[in-house]
């Protein structure tokens, strides 16, 4: 009965790491390899950038208010901290949207082949692709 409960457990945590979003880390130390692998353009190069950068400010932002947060309620009654956690949660919930956005953003910038490319090494990685809207052709 233990070895199905745990088998059961381990499929499900496969299956909920397939359920991650496939994000490409804009703004991070990849930015390099974003350029390279997808080929990108010298506008999309520049616009890569400047969202990395507007990232940076949005999540340091972010990261003060939890440092704050934290240094704030260092000696509190268990109570508060459960409260505090959820707020703190919150504060790391909105900076994985962030990087989201900014993700989806170059993503809206990537042509056809760009974009199948990324969706190609998402499906080896088995995440789920950042889906954009492509139903004007720009290109």
């Amino acid at each position: 009965m233990k070895a199905i409960v745990f088998y059961l457990f381990l499929i499900s945590g496969f299956y909920g790491f397939s359920q991650m979003d496939c994000i490409l880390g804009v703004g991070g130390r990849d930015n390099e390899t974003i350029i390279r692998v997808f080929e990108l353009t010298e506008e999309q190069q520049e616009n890569l950038k400047n969202w990395s950068a507007e990232l940076k400010v949005r999540n340091d932002l972010l990261m003060d208010r939890a440092k704050y947060l934290m240094k704030k309620h260092e000696e509190s009654s268990p109570e508060v901290l459960l409260t505090v956690s959820k707020e703190y949660g919150s504060i790391m919930d909105s900076m994985k949207q962030n990087v989201r956005m900014i993700d989806k953003r170059l993503l809206t910038s990537f042509s056809k082949t760009q974009y199948e490319r990324y969706v190609k090494l998402c499906d080896q990685l088995t995440l789920r692709p950042i889906h954009i809207n492509r139903s004007v052709d720009e290109n």
